[in-house]
């Protein structure tokens, strides 16, 4: 069981830390204090559940439903778009480019799309749901796979929000917060338009 969970920590640290548009999310609501906490939680969460219905074999089965897979495409890909233009929009817009203000976003305004960015992102069934599932399922002990791969996500997430927190306050000046948003910006961007190439 042990060599499974290493094996679960290694390959889910791979696979979750690659910057994407999760990511870019997590970290930008973190460097704006707009409950990072909560964002963290709920990304670790959904990981959890995903990896763990992938183990079980559930992966394999979305994966053979093209009509699903391109509903989720089309709907992460106009999801991400929509918020690299809200990125873009703070790069030129000087109200929301001070750390460590009060917070603008309501909570449930935040959980939201953070759900959205999340399930609506077909990247992340790909990574946790497909193919972590499968190399878990096919592991010696698919439960320590998964516990493993559990705690690369746990860690990741709340490490990126606690990094993404100290940093904050220390970023002053408006400059930073235009590369910082320019950054999400494209990141997303990139992301969406992968989704869309990728329809056949």
């Amino acid at each position: 069981m042990l060599i499974s969970a290493l094996h679960g920590l290694v390959t889910g640290a791979g696979l979750i830390i690659a910057i994407g548009a999760q990511n870019a999310f997590v970290l930008g609501q973190g460097l704006r204090r707009e409950h990072p906490w909560v964002v963290a939680i709920i990304c670790a969460l959904c990981d959890w559940l995903l990896i763990g219905l992938g183990v079980l074999g559930l992966g394999r089965l979305i994966a053979s439903q093209e009509g699903l897979m391109l509903v989720a495409r089309l709907g992460g890909a106009a999801f991400l778009l929509w918020q690299a233009w809200l990125a873009l929009r703070r790069v030129y817009c000087s109200d929301g480019l001070i750390a460590g203000v009060a917070l603008r976003s309501s909570r449930r305004r935040v959980i939201l799309a953070t759900l959205a960015v999340t399930l609506l992102n077909p990247q992340v069934y790909l990574d946790t749901l497909i193919m972590l599932g499968a190399i878990g399922a096919a592991q010696a002990s698919p439960l320590g796979f998964y516990f493993g791969a559990a705690v690369a996500s746990f860690g990741w997430f709340f490490g990126l929000v606690a990094a993404a927190s100290w940093l904050a306050p220390r970023l002053e000046s408006p400059i930073v917060w235009r590369v910082i948003d320019g950054f999400i910006a494209v990141i997303l961007t990139a992301v969406a338009i992968g989704l869309l190439a990728g329809i056949e």
